[in-house]
């Protein structure tokens, strides 16, 4: 699709939801949608590109909180008593995933992050702390 993409008027947006084009910088973001426009600005690798999508410096545990509890309400129903377990699960594999690509603020495990696979653990038998080794 790029190859296509590309072919399109200068200027032209690309419009995705929840991802931005692979190996690409996005124009804008305002999370679910990302725009991204014709020419396409290449990422040097996926860490430039994940901290272009969340517009930071570094991921901490804000961070990833926000952006989950935004994808959860996009995605959610009318039925709201289940957002909180989602937001809390995608929390904790954005954290993860930006600790595994080297883009969090600090080396240390945040406290709150700890509480969070504590409770996933203790509560709902989903265990996260293999994903930290």
């Amino acid at each position: 699709m790029i190859k296509k993409f590309e072919k399109l008027k200068p200027e032209t947006k690309i419009i995705t939801i929840w991802g931005p084009l692979p190996n690409y910088l996005p124009d804008k973001v305002n999370f679910p949608y990302i725009i991204n426009k014709v020419p396409f600005k290449k990422a040097e690798n996926l860490q430039e590109q994940l901290l272009a999508v969340f517009g930071v410096k570094c991921i901490d545990f804000v961070t990833a909180w926000e952006f989950a509890e935004r994808y959860t309400k996009s995605i959610s129903s009318s039925e709201v008593k289940n957002d909180r377990f989602l937001t809390i699960i995608q929390t904790l594999i954005i954290w993860i995933n930006a600790k595994e690509l080297g883009v969090v603020c600090t080396e240390e495990i945040p406290e709150s992050i700890k509480t969070y696979i504590s409770i996933m653990k203790m509560h709902f038998d989903i265990d996260f702390e293999h994903l930290l080794k």
